[in-house]
């Protein structure tokens, strides 16, 4: 027996699939996988046989040609092929968390491509695909250029192609962000971007940290719960950065949340990690990111007996300090001037920062 890939497009009327099925039956072709592609010409069907020794690809075309089957793509296929594309791709994906750089021969090996081209720029030719030929979109900018002569390209393996176009440039996009900074004492930490997949660990940062530490990130002694802490990992219209240890274990999580053009950072760090120059580590780079991103300011809200925290956000350049009971809120302008001089708030800026949200739920 050998193994067939075939792929022909079929009225997308009622019948007409077991039509062609039957086809090949009568060729005691027996059929392991199949997949429907919708198209607008029909409903393209991609199948993978299994077929006697003595039928030849002329004999395979000729079965399908005459179960109603047009546009018929026949080729051998290899046992790899048992797997079906659903989980092709997702193994596929699954490479590309690994080796990010790899995308034009996962691209080739997801869509059977004779060529893969990289194209710089937007060369204005918007994304899609005709024939057997496709271009997807590059996150990073520029754009990839499919060829492969047949058969032709349809709408889910463009949407399949897209995604892990997606899932690449996202990749690059954090080992880019990702730094790793040498403490004054000597311990290495990484520093990048977090993701939802650190909701374990972030849960677990905040279980080891001691109930004062988190009296002054929250004003509560309680852990946040899960929906709480998904929010943190990935807020919306800011950025969260994450210190691990070279095990990967999360020591300290910093977040940017922001409001209209202000900014609101907050931290948490384990207690063990405290006062070594952890937290202005990850409140430069916040500061960085909100300057990028084109905010008037950032604000810190913290505990007026947290000297530490005040010490650390003074030598990044507080422009307007307001106190509130036991409550501080630390405004600095993006255009921080040098330490120790206090500046009014920028023009357009609302002089009262906005309430800190602490709640832990």
């Amino acid at each position: 027996m050998a193994l067939w890939r075939i792929r022909a497009t079929v009225d997308d009327r009622p019948g007409y699939l077991s039509v062609l099925t039957a086809s090949l039956a009568l060729r005691s072709v027996n059929i392991l996988a199949v997949q429907v592609h919708t198209t607008e010409e029909g409903a393209v069907d991609d199948f993978l046989v299994d077929a006697p020794d003595s039928l030849t690809e002329a004999d395979v075309l000729a079965a399908v040609l005459k179960g109603r089957g047009r546009d018929a793509f026949v080729t051998r296929a290899e046992a790899q092929g048992l797997a079906d594309q659903p989980t092709r791709a997702l193994a596929l994906a699954g490479r590309l968390m690994h080796e990010p750089d790899t995308l034009g021969e996962t691209l080739v090996a997801l869509l059977d491509a004779t060529e893969v081209r990289w194209r710089p720029g937007t060369a204005g030719e918007p994304s899609g695909f005709h024939g057997g030929r496709m271009t997807l979109t590059d996150p990073a900018g520029g754009a990839y250029e499919v060829l492969r002569a047949l058969p032709a390209f349809t709408p889910a393996e463009y949407a399949r192609a897209q995604a892990l176009v997606e899932i690449a440039g996202a990749l690059v996009r954090q080992q880019r962000d990702q730094v790793t900074v040498l403490l004054a004492d000597g311990a290495e930490l990484v520093l990048r971007p977090a993701t939802k997949h650190d909701l374990t660990a972030l849960r677990e940062l905040h279980e080891a940290c001691s109930a004062e530490t988190l009296h002054r990130r929250y004003l509560t002694g309680t852990v946040p719960g899960d929906a709480r802490l998904r929010r943190l990992l990935e807020p919306a219209g800011g950025t969260t950065l994450v210190a691990t240890t070279p095990a990967g274990a999360v020591v300290a999580a910093a977040n940017l949340i922001t409001e209209g053009d202000l900014g609101e950072v907050a931290l948490l760090i384990e207690d063990v990690w405290q006062r070594r120059g952890l937290g202005t580590a990850l409140l430069r780079r916040l500061f960085a990111h909100a300057r990028r991103s084109g905010l008037a300011a950032v604000v810190a809200h913290t505990g007026a007996d947290n000297v530490a925290m005040l010490r650390t956000l003074r030598r990044l350049g507080a422009g307007r300090i307001e106190r509130d009971g036991a409550l501080i809120s630390v405004t600095m302008p993006t255009t921080a001037q040098p330490v120790g001089n206090e500046t009014p708030a920028p023009h357009g800026f609302r002089r009262s920062a906005p309430k800190p949200d602490r709640s832990p739920g």
